[in-house]
């Protein structure tokens, strides 16, 4: 069973999707030609995502190393991407059932109606993994390895919930949709306790950029292609390319930022068959009930403007502060291209506010780096055992470093958090975490009902 689920995880986002959307989509009506553009659409969305990521780290990476190597910049925890927490996450045994462990939990939460959401975004499920497996090798138990998981995605599923209705009145064409990805959620509780707070301060609560305000005040300073060619010719001067090297660096920064919304172009038209046809389905099979949400991919929404905007303004700033930031250890380098992925669900709260999405996004990335070298010995721990089993490159770490981590999902509060209430605080962690998850299913069960006699009263009312 478990070679079959990581042969099946083997496959990747880009042929996994396709498949999963061509069945869902028969299943919900939609004719089957239809249904296969839809999920090649999105398939090929993921290989134009990953092309572009790839350009990001192929480009930015070595011109950041230059960096690192002039300035003597290097830490002690060695960065090595998402690619090492996912070859973590999926080969081990939490990884190999969390699919359909998970895909149990969402049925009885759908049951029981302490959810709305429907998560078929299966490829980002190795989030869920990645902190089962951690603390699967640090405690030696594969049972608090799946509580972990557990644990980790039914908050990440009620946090789609919560940001649901936000999530698709901010951006177009969403609706029907949510966010279940722990990354994105993860950092919920800190934009809107940031945004509060900047809404307090007078002076900075009258501060509104945006990004299209950008574009109008600055002109062609303000479009994030632009930004992108400053940023790259930043750093490949600072990398001491010469004039060539740095004005190609820019030129490929440029294509990064212009590039991604065009691609997300690709997942909002394979997905608009799919979302018509559930919200049908919805509407026929659930009368008396506030709708169903599919829970797809971030990816969906990276392409926002103020998501590329701070995402590139972050890069250098977080390089920075990681070096004098006081025990932190991790210096983020291989982990950058994920950082679109912290601001979905940021974007709505913070209205698309460019400078509280950075402030957030900052607030985030300093608390993150320091979550990261504090799991590092765990990561490093689970990233061995896994490369003495399956001799994976992508887990291997580089002679010189006594600990390897990675920005993505490490540095999620939802990781530190549940990790050490997990194996840390012994008996009263897990307790704690059961009393919470517990309170917020409940919590999440009465808002779903209330907003379903909502909907029963006002479709009444309609009616007469």
């Amino acid at each position: 069973m478990e070679k079959v689920f990581s042969y099946i995880i083997g496959l990747g986002a880009p042929v996994m999707m396709p498949i999963i959307f061509t069945v869902l989509g028969v299943c919900i009506g939609v004719k089957p030609g239809k249904a296969l553009k839809s999920g090649l659409l999105v398939g090929v969305g993921f290989v134009g995502l990953s092309i572009v990521t790839a350009l990001l780290t192929s480009a930015l990476g070595p011109a950041l190393g230059n960096v690192v190597d002039v300035y003597q910049l290097q830490l002690g925890v060695f960065d090595m991407g998402w690619p090492a927490a996912a070859s973590i996450a999926y080969n081990t045994t939490v990884g190999a059932f969390i699919i359909p462990v998970c895909l149990g939990v969402n049925l009885l939460m759908l049951l029981t109606r302490t959810t709305r959401t429907v998560n078929i975004d299966l490829w980002n499920y190795w989030h869920f993994a990645f902190i089962g497996a951690i603390v699967y090798f640090a405690s030696g138990s594969i049972w608090w390895g799946f509580f972990a998981a557990v644990v980790c995605y039914v908050l990440t599923l009620i946090v789609a919930d919560l940001m649901a209705d936000k999530f698709q009145k901010f951006y177009d064409k969403m609706d029907g949709i949510s966010i279940p990805q722990p990354f994105c959620a993860g950092f919920v509780p800190f934009a809107v306790g940031i945004n509060k707070l900047l809404d307090k301060i007078p002076g900075v609560n009258r501060i509104n950029i945006d990004a299209e305000g950008m574009k109008k005040k600055f002109g062609l300073l303000g479009e994030p292609l632009f930004l992108g060619v400053i940023v790259g010719c930043l750093v490949g001067w600072l990398a001491r390319y010469d004039l060539p090297k740095v004005l190609m660096l820019g030129v490929q920064m440029g294509a990064v930022m212009e590039l991604i919304p065009r691609i997300t172009g690709l997942f909002i038209e394979g997905l608009m068959p799919i979302s018509d046809a559930t919200r049908q389905l919805i509407a026929r099979k659930f009368k008396n009930a506030s709708g169903l949400n599919i829970g797809m991919s971030p990816a969906l929404v990276i392409g926002h403007p103020t998501t590329l905007v701070v995402s590139l303004l972050l890069i250098p700033v977080i390089i920075f502060l990681s070096v004098v930031l006081p025990g932190n250890e991790f210096l983020p380098l291989a982990s950058l291209a994920g950082m679109f992925y912290l601001f979905p669900l940021v974007l709505p709260i913070t209205k698309g506010n460019v400078f509280k999405t950075f402030v957030v996004g900052l607030v985030s990335l300093v608390v993150g780096v320091y979550f990261v070298t504090n799991l590092a010995p765990a990561f490093t721990e689970a990233a061995v055992d896994v490369y003495n089993t399956t001799k994976d490159s992508a887990v291997k770490i580089p002679d010189g470093f006594e600990y390897a981590a990675s920005l993505d999902f490490a540095s999620n509060p939802f990781a530190w958090v549940i990790y050490h209430l997990t194996h840390t605080v012994k008996y009263a962690g897990p307790a704690i975490l059961v009393l919470f998850t517990g309170f917020m299913m409940w919590r999440n069960h009465v808002r779903i009902v209330r907003k379903s006699k909502e909907n029963q009263s006002t479709n009444t009312q309609n009616k007469q």
